[in-house]
């Protein structure tokens, strides 16, 4: 398999691509939204240019294909980022132009169901980066978290290797953007416990594949994830919604990629922090804690039978939890058991 390669980087005053190729949650919440875009451009530099559906709920797949394929042919543009999440993005990467896509490659920020487009880009040779969400992270209430703007500052502007960091606190409540008066709120937090590590005390070098386990699930139904000789080697990076699958469902899932024969190629896999915590499920600290280390017995009950002794490392803020670090899709990483330390190469 040919390596992904790198895309070339935006530098301050660029203009971004801001599209929603799965929900056209803008419009909804026009307040968040444009709180997000005057971070954008206040605290990243960064101009950005809006498409047709960006603000454009239940928009049809194919003109969220055609926006998303003019944001990559547009050379004026050297970025591309999305807005938030979804549902059927699955439904829109078949209508994608992957010629134009090829010729134009450009850095593509998103997580959760953006996975659909990482995965269609990691097959195109791309490499993109999950993370990043204009809404959620850029229209925090209060403020946007430190840790989560200098890793998207780092992944936007610059190519160097990026060490991890451990989050010091971290939350999973999500405030009301029915109401614009929270959005002057501090999301409440809890400390952080720090990374945790299961398996051999080894360094792992690899390229990082995986994303939204639910996702991954339903490409892998539709058989478009790469095959385990292309992806033997890679490094798996896993993390859950705010769907909050339970243990036993985290299990079966992983199983099944397990069945495909994926989990035997992966000599290290890194796992999101759990969300578990959601409007119609408000759990207890207490309650979200332990969810966290049932979370974590499925996940190593589901690899153990196909991998070989795999480095795995639970908590990474990768996923759909605050703060929230971004991860290279495609591009390196090193995993070093031993020093207990995770670098990334933007």
């Amino acid at each position: 398999m040919t390596l992904p390669r790198y895309p070339a980087k935006p530098r301050p005053g660029d203009r971004v691509a801001v599209v929603s190729p799965s929900a056209g949650l803008p419009g909804l919440f026009p307040h968040v939204y444009e709180l997000g875009l005057r971070r954008l451009r206040d605290e990243l530099g960064l101009e950005p240019v809006e498409y047709p559906t960006t603000r454009v709920m239940g928009a049809d797949p194919r003109d969220r294909a055609r926006d998303l394929t003019a944001a990559f042919a547009d050379p004026a543009i050297t970025a591309v980022l999305a807005t938030v999440g979804g549902d059927d993005l699955i439904t829109v990467t078949r209508f994608l132009d992957d010629e134009v896509l090829r010729a134009n490659p450009k850095p593509y920020f998103g997580y959760s169901d953006n996975t659909n487009v990482l995965n269609h880009l990691h097959k195109l040779g791309i490499v993109g980066y999950h993370g990043g969400s204009v809404l959620v992270h850029l229209g925090r209430p209060g403020r946007p978290h430190p840790l989560t703007v200098d890793s998207l500052r780092a992944a936007l502007f610059t190519s160097d290797w990026y060490d991890l960091t451990p989050a010091t606190e971290w939350g999973d409540e999500t405030l009301d953007w029915r109401d614009p008066a929270t959005l002057t709120e501090e999301p409440p937090m809890v400390p952080g416990e720090g990374w945790r590590w299961h398996g051999p005390a080894r360094v792992v070098d690899g390229r990082t594949w995986g994303g939204n386990l639910e996702i991954l699930h339903w490409l892998a139904a539709a058989d478009r994830v790469p095959s385990a000789a292309a992806l033997a080697g890679s490094v798996l990076l896993v993390e859950t919604s705010e769907e909050m699958p339970p243990a036993e469902e985290v299990f079966r899932m992983l199983r099944n990629l397990g069945e495909r024969g994926l989990l035997a190629g992966f000599p290290a896999v890194v796992v999101g922090r759990p969300k578990a915590w959601n409007f119609d499920r408000q759990l207890t600290v207490a309650e979200r804690l332990a969810w966290g280390e049932e979370q974590r017995a499925a996940v190593l009950r589901a690899i153990g039978p196909y991998a070989d002794d795999p480095v795995v490392v639970f908590d990474v803020d990768l996923g759909h939890t605050d703060p929230q670090v971004i991860i290279p899709y495609g591009g390196e990483i090193r995993v070093d058991a031993a020093e207990r330390r995770i670098a990334v190469r933007y």
